[in-house]
């Protein structure tokens, strides 16, 4: 599979740490816990677009997309349609699973009060969204459930504990 991750980072996020990497290593683990693991055999490219934006731009992207007047910690916004990502197999053009944006203030928040790294909590945002884009969600429990554990195995791949585990 040939994997384009496009990365935009606002300067909110340090610029010491290789988000280009952990955002690639993020979506390949997600992608292989998912339905579609087939993507890592795709004959064609698959690309996927991740924007390390800042609260301001996500509370006005949550505003204008889910009617929610706040900023959130990470958003997706899927472009493929489940047969599309079945094909992939198939030769043809670029393949873009979609968007996802990730707020700094927000993950920096919830990274400290997690005690955690931020680059680890924003890793698991970016498995979360890439999960989304190949249509996860957590609406119900028997989906959540689902998600979360797909989430951990992608998590564990890549050296990252459950962060489901200590939850109340």
């Amino acid at each position: 599979m040939t994997l384009d991750i496009i990365l935009d980072a606002d300067p909110e996020w340090d610029s010491s740490i290789d988000w280009a990497d952990l955002a690639r290593s993020a979506a390949t683990s997600a992608i292989a816990e998912s339905a579609f693991p087939q993507l890592s055999a795709a004959a064609r490219p698959v690309e996927l677009s991740i924007r390390l934006a800042g609260n301001d731009e996500v509370h006005e992207l949550n505003r204008q997309w889910r009617d929610k007047d706040r900023p959130t910690n990470v958003l997706s916004f899927p472009m493929a349609e489940a047969d599309e990502i079945d094909d992939a197999l198939t030769p043809g053009p670029e393949l873009m699973l979609g968007d996802i944006i990730l707020a700094h203030g927000v993950c920096a928040e919830e990274a400290a009060d997690k005690a955690i790294p931020i680059q680890q909590h924003a890793a698991h945002l970016m498995v979360h969204g890439t999960l989304h884009l190949l249509g996860y969600d957590h609406m119900d429990d028997d989906s959540a459930t689902d998600m979360e554990a797909r989430e951990t195995r992608a998590l564990a791949r890549i050296g990252i504990s459950d962060p489901y585990r200590d939850r109340d």
